[in-house]
C-alpha cells in the first residue's frame, strides 16, 4: 500500500488577464530549482522558501549533480523584490525525509516535521527539525513526551505558540491522530477529543489545514484509494476539545468543489480559505459558502499575493514542473503597486547599501525586503 506522494497538476500560462484575479507566470532569472513535487513552500513578506521534493526523472532532477536522487535535499529561497532564486548553503543536519513532510515558518525559523525518504513508507520521520533562515543553520528540536508516529502526508499549523499535527500515513495505515507540541515547553501531547469514534474525521493523508484561532479546519485529503469531498468540513474546536462537522454551501451554479487530496491551501487572515487544485474559495465567516475561481495551486505571502511553484503537470507521463506563478488574491495596496513599479523601473536598487536606500526615502520595511 506504499505509494509515492503525488501533487495535482500545475497548469500552464492562463489567457491574457481581464481582471485582477489572474495567474501570471513569474519570469525568474539565474538558476532555479529543478522540477519537483512532494516539496513544501512557505513565505513571509520578502521571500518564498522551497524545501525538499521528489522527481523520478533522472535528467529533470539534476542528473549526476543530485546526490540524493530522486529526492532533493536542498533549501531554496526566492526573493520577491529582486526576482531571484538562491539555493541556501546551510550548516547543521538537514533532514533526509524530503517528500510530503510538513513545513511552517515561525519568525526566522523553518520547522520541518515528518515526511518520507526512499523507499516511501519505510524511511519516515517524526522529529522536528529547525532551520534558522537568518543564520542558515539546522538544528534538531529536543522534545519531551510521546512523539507522533513516523508519518508523512500530515498537515501542520502553529496556533498560540503550539504546533498542531493531524493525520498522515505510515505507508501502510492512515491516521486520525491529533498531536500538539508546546513550543515553549517542547512537550508533545496526543489530544483525546471528547467525541465518539463515529464522530471523528475519516483517516487521511495529503489534506490541508487552516484555523481561525478557535477551530482547526481539515480540508480534503484521503487514502490511496479515495479522496474526501468538501461538502462538509471537519473542524477541531480548541476550546471544547471536540470535533465538529460543518456543512458547506454549494456554489449556486457549479455546486461543490470536487473531492481532492494532494492539493494546496492558503488562508487570507482568518476569513477566506483557498483550497486550491482548481481554484475555490471557502469563506468560513460568510455562512460557509463556496465560490468558484480559475485553476491554480499555491502558497501565500504577507501582502496577499499567492505564489505557485512546482507540482505534477502530466500524471500519465509522470512529468513535473519547476515553474513559478503569482496571483493577487486581494486588490494590491497603493504601497504594493508603487513598490512593484519602483522595482520595475529601478532594478539596480538591490545593489545599493542600506544607508543609500534609506537616504533615497525607502522605509526600513522596504529595505528589509531587498536585503
Amino acid at each position: 500500500m506504499r505509494h509515492p506522494p503525488q501533487c495535482p497538476p500545475v497548469f500552464p500560462v492562463l489567457p491574457e488577464p481581464t481582471s485582477s484575479s489572474q495567474c501570471f507566470p513569474v519570469h525568474t532569472s539565474h538558476r532555479c530549482p529543478p522540477a519537483r513535487s512532494g516539496h513544501r513552500c512557505v513565505a513571509d513578506s520578502s521571500n518564498l522558501y522551497v524545501f525538499g521534493g521528489y522527481n523520478p526523472d533522472y535528467d529533470e532532477s539534476g542528473g549526476p549533480d543530485n546526490e540524493d536522487y530522486p529526492l532533493f535535499r536542498e533549501l531554496w529561497r526566492y526573493n520577491f523584490a529582486t526576482d531571484t532564486w538562491h539555493q541556501l548553503g546551510t550548516e547543521g543536519y538537514m533532514p533526509r525525509e524530503l517528500a510530503s513532510m510538513s513545513l511552517v515558518l515561525h519568525g526566522n525559523n523553518l520547522l520541518v516535521f515528518g515526511g518520507t525518504g526512499i523507499p516511501f513508507g519505510e524511511s519516515n520521520g517524526n522529529d522536528v527539525h529547525v532551520c534558522n533562515v537568518k543564520y542558515k543553520r539546522w538544528a534538531l528540536l529536543s522534545c519531551r513526551g510521546k512523539k507522533p508516529n513516523r508519518i508523512y502526508g500530515q498537515a501542520m499549523a502553529i496556533i498560540n505558540g503550539c504546533l498542531y499535527v493531524f493525520g498522515g500515513t505510515t505507508g501502510y495505515i492512515y491516521s486520525t491522530d491529533l498531536h500538539r507540541l508546546d513550543l515553549n515547553t517542547r512537550e508533545w501531547v496526543q489530544l483525546k477529543p471528547n467525541n465518539m469514534s463515529c464522530d471523528m474525521p475519516e483517516e487521511r493523508y495529503r489534506h490541508e489545514m487552516a484555523h481561525d484561532g478557535q477551530r482547526i479546519y481539515i480540508l480534503g485529503g484521503g487514502t490511496s484509494w479515495t479522496a474526501y469531498s468538501l461538502d462538509k468540513i471537519h473542524a477541531y474546536n480548541l476550546e471544547t476539545n471536540t470535533w465538529e462537522e460543518i456543512p458547506t454551501k454549494p456554489h449556486e451554479k457549479v455546486g461543490f468543489p470536487a473531492a481532492r487530496r494532494c492539493h494546496s491551501c492558503v488562508q487570507i487572515k482568518n476569513g477566506e480559505i483557498w483550497p486550491l487544485e482548481n481554484h475555490w474559495i471557502w469563506d468560513n465567516q460568510a455562512l460557509g459558502s463556496w465560490e468558484s475561481c480559475r485553476e491554480c495551486v499555491a502558497f501565500l505571502e504577507g501582502a496577499g499575493c499567492m505564489y505557485v511553484h512546482g507540482g505534477v503537470v502530466n500524471i500519465h507521463e509522470n512529468k513535473r514542473t519547476g515553474s513559478l506563478f503569482k496571483l493577487w488574491l486581494v486588490v494590491p495596496s497603493l504601497l504594493e503597486l508603487c513598490w512593484e513599479k519602483l522595482l520595475e523601473y529601478f532594478p539596480h536598487l538591490a545593489t545599493l547599501s542600506r544607508p543609500q536606500l534609506l537616504h533615497l526615502g525607502l522605509t526600513q520595511g522596504l529595505v528589509e525586503r531587498l536585503k
